[in-house]
């Protein structure tokens, strides 16, 4: 059994359901330290964070995941346990196989294996793990990079673990995530009966005119590496369960997911102005989920690209497609922030795995990565 399979299936079988670590961090920092690694444990709130650095010279390469797991579902839909790891059909089985235990445990080997063969390497390797990042993400990676910051630390590139290729190891990195932002809008009306329409103000018949203006709305065309921004309903709510009363408000929900060629303060004051015109009586509250990054074709993703294609013959591609992670917190202390790691079609489902075959080659195009950057 290689090094990386062994140690993705001790860190599967603990069973760190967000935002619990269950130890994972303390194998980890027992495999750092011999290495040379100056550790750091950073607990907020329930949440353990690792903070990892070998070396004090520019530039600094960091390696950031998280290991925490979604919880399982129903057990017993799973066709072994869900943290017992099992092979099957030539598939590694168990919560975390494919997000992200098998690319924390390919960081690991493939720095080890890096620092055996380069001990007077250039630069500086740093590692940033949390156990907060499937859940409320408030106390994980956030955390530790306002402590960084405070502090000075200034990381160059940052490759991030999670599961992004598709298809075959290696066809995608993804460069960047769009923003999400979401609204409450209550419209509000006068409730009354349905026979008498006019002692009543049906809000969801005020509100329907400027919905279809938000649906309309081109909000921005996108960029080189975005799509243009998305507005969707999520969800209506509105009456009282009776066939025959006008409602006295109707809450929408909506949400944005935007580029950078957006910003969050710009769409809202948009939707307020298409709101207002429309006469509405209104109340809107926001939460913004995560601000959009973006890292343009560089050196980072060419060191990376290159050790994917002399790994696996595969020219691979960038996207900024998918849901938000914590690059977005790494990227605003961080010029070059990238994820890279296994194939996504198993993630968060009943059965997650990875195939064996993708396992080694994943680390080492991790150590190719560091040749690349850092001799």
């Amino acid at each position: 059994m290689s090094k990386t399979l062994a140690l993705t299936e001790q860190l599967i079988a603990l069973d760190s359901v967000t935002p619990e670590d269950k130890g994972c961090q303390n194998t980890l920092i027992a495999l750092l330290e011999p290495l040379g690694f100056q550790c750091e444990t950073i607990q907020s709130g329930d949440v353990t964070n690792l903070w990892a650095r070998r070396g004090q010279t520019q530039p600094l390469l960091v390696f950031a995941g998280h290991t925490d797991v979604v919880p399982t579902g129903p057990v017993t839909q799973w066709q072994s346990a869900p943290f017992t790891p099992t092979h099957r059909d030539g598939k590694l089985y168990g919560r975390g196989a494919a997000d992200m235990k098998t690319s924390i445990a390919a960081f690991v080997v493939a720095t080890e294996e890096f620092v055996a063969a380069h001990p007077d390497h250039k630069g500086s390797i740093g590692f940033l793990i949390t156990s907060d990042e499937e859940g409320p993400a408030t106390d994980g990676t956030v955390v530790v990079c306002e402590k960084l910051k405070a502090r000075g630390e200034q990381l160059d590139y940052c490759i991030v673990g999670e599961p992004t290729s598709v298809d075959k190891l290696g066809d995608t990195i993804k460069n960047g995530r769009r923003g999400t932002m979401s609204g409450k809008l209550t419209v509000k009306g006068v409730q009354g009966h349905i026979a008498y329409p006019q002692l009543a103000k049906n809000p969801i018949h005020l509100a329907a005119p400027a919905m279809a203006e938000l649906v309309a709305e081109v909000w921005d065309e996108g960029n080189d590496y975005y799509l243009p921004t998305s507005w969707q309903i999520s969800n209506i709510h509105a009456g009282t369960g009776a066939s025959n009363v006008i409602p006295g408000e109707a809450v929408i929900d909506f949400n944005f997911r935007f580029s950078t060629a957006s910003t969050a303060e710009d769409l809202q004051q948009r939707v307020h102005a298409i709101l207002d015109k429309h006469g509405l009586e209104y109340d809107l509250k926001w939460t913004i989920g995560g601000h959009p990054f973006l890292t343009p074709k560089g050196s980072l993703s060419d060191a990376l690209g290159d050790a994917i294609h002399a790994e696996t013959g595969i020219t691979t591609e960038l996207s900024t497609t998918g849901g938000t992670s914590d690059g977005r917190f790494i990227a605003k202390i961080c010029p070059q922030v990238v994820e890279f790691g296994p194939p996504n079609a198993s993630i968060h489902k009943i059965d997650e795995h990875i195939e064996l075959q993708y396992i080694d080659p994943l680390k080492n195009i991790y150590r190719r990565t560091l040749e690349n950057l850092l001799t």
